[in-house]
């Protein structure tokens, strides 16, 4: 009857998606000041659109994030760092005018 039901056995299954715990790159290098002169280094924390990277995204620590902030902006104030990405204008192809 109910009882002589036979239970399944459970397996354990890996869970498909576990996140890394990110770290402030910074703090972990004992950073006091984010040189705005270092272009390389910052390009890591602008995405492909040309934007700054959230905090969620790129691990930082929310002092870091404001200094960061600040040097990217530095930087591209003296053109060290691309305000907005390259657009490459094809003169045919779709969405071309005329």
């Amino acid at each position: 009857m109910a009882e002589s039901k036979e239970t399944k056995s459970k397996r354990w299954v890996k869970p498909r998606y576990v996140p890394r715990r990110k770290f402030c790159s910074f703090c972990k290098d004992k950073t006091e000041v984010i040189d705005y002169k270092e272009p390389g280094k910052l390009r890591y924390y602008i995405s492909d659109r040309g934007k700054i990277a959230p905090r969620r995204k790129s691990g930082t620590c929310a002092k870091h994030q404001r200094l960061l902030a600040t040097a990217i902006k530095r930087a591209r104030h003296l053109a060290l760092l691309p305000h907005a990405p390259v657009h490459v204008r094809e003169t045919e192809g779709a969405g071309s005018r005329g």
